[in-house]
């Protein structure tokens, strides 16, 4: 394990901002176990139950806002990471419309106070801000979209985004042009996996409502997405830090992490599969009384610039991405068993298998 990225996080002082959520609770997982010195930065704001509270890892989160500057500057002098991951956000769509303003306060000027941060901590050599496949000015058409697509974004959810892409050019080209920091942007598509509680989100609402009996208002079956594993969009993130770490300087760019074409699937048909998994789990089509709330009807990534410049592709397809994720869910419900280490294990087995780049 501690091999893994040619072994550049053993012993690093990594920042994760937003390690309580989803991804972050599994990159501070993964991280752990590669012996990285792990710092976890997060509003205190859990979701219930809480994957990063079952983890229980034991390495220390500071529960401040990301836009508290102060404190955010003196986690960073205190312990002096080498690496930042940012993944503090607010990365609901629908919560977007309902607050603008937190919106972009947290996804913009929240990576802005993590820029000023680094830049005044001598420590820090590379820095990964995560924003989303969403980011793209989204045609509604059939096409994968690659990093030097327009970007944009109907909802502000997206276009908050798509401002901390364009943020990050900024400071790449105003400030960090030396190299003394090299900053790179990550877009992953629709992540699932087990430990994801949070409220709106697809998995998320199936799996509470099978938890409490009950049949999941789904109210867009034909939209289709670029479905992924959570550990899929990670090995990506964690392969664009072992670069800029081991100073690759043409690294420090957008890079997309997305799945197969085969893995874009719509909606009812992710949910079909999950059922078939998981009997227990049901669900009926609602009609969308949100209809002022924009939600693109098809979203792909295209992946073919990480594969080339990183040598990065997906390990799990759409059957075993459902499979572990419909697995995770049950054992954690019916058995109280956390299959988090198993499925980081099994991952990586595959990634064996597969002669995956970041193995070496």
């Amino acid at each position: 394990m501690k091999n893994l990225f040619g072994g550049v996080y053993k012993n690093k002082t990594v920042l994760i901002t937003g390690n309580t959520g989803f991804k972050g609770s599994w990159l501070a997982l993964w991280l752990n176990e590669m012996g990285a010195n792990v710092i976890g930065y997060s509003i205190n704001k859990v979701s219930s139950p809480s994957h990063f509270s079952l983890l229980n890892l034991k390495y220390k989160t500071y529960f401040k806002d990301i836009l508290d500057k102060g404190s955010l500057k003196n986690v960073f002098l205190k312990h002096q990471p080498e690496i930042v991951f940012h993944l503090a956000a607010q990365s609901l769509v629908r919560e977007s419309y309902l607050n603008p303003h937190e919106t972009y306060e947290v996804n913009l000027i929240g990576t802005l106070n993590v820029f000023e941060a680094a830049r005044k901590c001598k420590s820090v050599k590379a820095i990964v801000n995560v924003t989303t496949d969403k980011v793209y000015e989204n045609l509604e058409k059939n096409i994968s979209y690659k990093e030097s697509d327009r970007l944009g974004g109907f909802d502000l959810y997206s276009s908050s985004k798509a401002c901390s892409e364009i943020l990050t050019a900024s400071y790449r080209r105003a400030f960090f042009f030396d190299n003394k920091i090299l900053l790179a942007t990550a877009r992953a598509g629709n992540v699932i996996g087990g430990g994801d509680w949070a409220n709106d989100r697809l998995i998320p609402d199936l799996i509470k409502s099978t938890h409490s009996n009950k049949k999941a208002q789904i109210r867009n079956p034909y939209s289709v997405r670029p479905w992924q594993h959570v550990l899929e969009p990670l090995s990506g993130y964690l392969l664009v830090g072992q670069k800029l770490l081991e100073k690759k300087k043409t690294v420090a760019d957008a890079f997309n992490f997305g799945p197969s074409e085969a893995s874009c699937i719509t909606t009812s048909e992710i949910l079909n599969r999950m059922k078939k998994q998981w009997n227990k789990i049901d669900f009926r089509i609602s009609e969308n009384k949100n209809k002022n709330y924009h939600e693109a009807g098809i979203l792909k990534l295209n992946y073919s610039k990480s594969k080339k410049e990183l040598g990065w592709k997906p390990i799990w397809n759409i059957h075993e991405t459902i499979v572990r994720t419909s697995q995770w869910y049950q054992q954690f419900y019916e058995k109280k068993h956390l299959l988090s280490h198993d499925d980081l294990n099994e991952y990586i087995n595959s990634a064996i298998k597969q002669k995956s780049i970041w193995l070496k």
